[in-house]
């Protein structure tokens, strides 16, 4: 597995950059973590999409599954780039692993998080920390997770998150954790890698 830490990107030039190494065939399992600036993006599930009001925040158009969400500086991103051919894995299976990643490092601070039926990521106390948005194409898995490290969240207030209406957020700042984005992400990678040790076929 190739880890990859990018820093502040574009969400477009991410976007192109994942599509072209999918497009051409992974040639090898790569986890990407990053941030974005100011970005509203929508997925493949335009039903009853409400786009924000004028603002001069960008939107973009987007593969991944999923509604519209927001993205911007002090969320981390990390992008899961997978050959399915290595793992014994199926789509709904992933997302499930990615959203156990963010409530086992929670257990870890003491802090009891969920899952809601047909709305894939991690809440607290009925409040949205994390969001799952993932494609499938040629038999790769790409696109990932985002969640809501120290970040301003009024963004989120001018859209349905991930289309659900009066849908408030929170960010780990606000549950008392002080880790910075480096720690968190470590932390939550190692979490996937050793969830997807379980999943290796056996040409590993």
């Amino acid at each position: 597995m190739k880890l990859k830490k990018l820093g502040l990107v574009e969400y477009e030039s991410a976007f192109k950059a994942m599509k072209e190494k999918v497009d051409k065939g992974l040639t090898e399992n790569e986890i990407w973590i990053l941030e974005h600036p100011p970005v509203f993006t929508v997925g493949v599930n335009k039903k009853n999409l409400l786009l924000p009001d004028s603002s001069s925040i960008p939107l973009f158009f987007s593969d991944r599954g999923g509604k519209i969400t927001y993205h911007g500086p002090g969320q981390i991103i990390i992008y899961t780039l997978i050959k399915l051919v290595d793992y014994k894995i199926n789509i709904s299976h992933f997302v499930r692993l990615l959203e156990n990643s963010i409530i086992n490092f929670l257990q870890d601070f003491k802090i009891e998080s969920h899952i809601v039926s047909d709305a894939p990521g991690v809440y607290v106390n009925n409040m949205k920390l994390a969001s799952v948005g993932l494609r499938i194409r040629k038999n790769q898995i790409y696109h990932g997770i985002s969640i809501n490290h120290d970040m301003d969240l009024n963004p989120f207030k001018m859209i349905d998150p991930c289309g659900y209406h009066n849908l408030e957020m929170v960010q780990l700042r606000e549950l008392g954790i002080n880790l910075n984005s480096e720690e968190v992400a470590d932390k939550i990678v190692s979490n996937i890698l050793n969830d997807l040790k379980k999943y290796e076929t056996t040409r590993h």
